[in-house]
């Protein structure tokens, strides 16, 4: 009887501490989306209208020229090649002007909230 009953609880506390990880485990949070913005005859494609932290803009530059994308409150500074393309995540919200400095005729803003 005793061994069937130490048996029964060290069974019961494996189920246990098999299930405690799972339940106690972070879940990920959910990847942010993507937007794009082309670069094309000297200028920036529409921004979205909001993003959230977690998002990413793929810059893409369809242009013949090198272009950035510049923040001006220097959060990013990206360089274009023609053809080239690349991406920046957002960590924080906020409105971010961007320019390009090759350029400075070309601007663009971000919003970015929670």
């Amino acid at each position: 009887m005793r061994v069937a009953s130490k048996l029964a609880a060290l069974s019961a506390g494996a189920a246990l501490a098999v299930a405690l990880p799972a339940a106690g485990a972070a879940a990920k949070p959910p990847a942010g989306k993507t937007y794009t913005i082309t670069l094309r005859d000297m200028g920036y494609g529409a921004a979205p209208a909001t993003m959230h932290v977690g998002d990413a803009i793929l810059w893409v530059n369809a242009d013949i020229f090198v272009h950035t994308a510049t923040a001006k409150d220097g959060s990013f500074d990206v360089e274009l090649k023609p053809k080239a393309q690349a991406k920046t995540v957002f960590r924080k919200p906020g409105q971010i002007a961007f320019f390009c400095r090759y350029h400075p005729g070309m601007t663009g803003r971000l919003t970015i909230v929670r």
